[in-house]
């Protein structure tokens, strides 16, 4: 199991973190890999959705929020508002206050640029390595 923790530093993801997310969801759905997107609330939900069907004109990733519809575990790009529970897959992205606590393969941590954001995710990558992850930090 792998956690591994993104640093926005760069400046088109400094402002729109969410596009990060995007190419993390693209770059999955390209290697074949099923991916969970924990969303924070419904409305980081439904803007991430929007960006996943405008962010790249050439880039075609199949996605939705969950419990929307019945084809949920057809769909390789699951969003997930707090309010369902959605089954983990191999990957997932988790934007959410606290580490994610089910199983995968591995999970994405996106660490916002504000240095004040950062401390509660010292104490996530802490867990994970508590829990047997192998613990990797990129600078985005």
């Amino acid at each position: 199991m792998r956690a591994d923790f993104y640093l926005i530093a760069k400046p088109r993801f400094l402002e729109e973190p969410l596009r990060l997310v995007c190419e993390l969801a693209r770059k999955a759905y390209d290697g074949n890999l099923w991916t969970l997107i924990l969303a924070r609330d419904a409305a980081q939900a439904e803007e991430l959705d929007e960006l996943l069907w405008a962010f790249d004109e050439e880039a075609y990733i199949p996605h939705q929020i969950a419990g929307t519809d019945d084809e949920d575990d057809l769909t390789p790009v699951l969003i997930a508002t707090p309010d369902i529970d959605a089954p983990a897959r191999a990957l997932v992205i988790n934007l959410r206050d606290e580490a994610f606590s089910g199983q995968c393969e591995r999970v994405l941590e996106v660490v916002p640029a504000d240095p004040a954001a950062r401390d509660p995710l010292r104490e996530r990558w802490k867990q994970y390595k508590a829990r047997g992850f192998d613990v990797n930090k990129y600078d985005m």
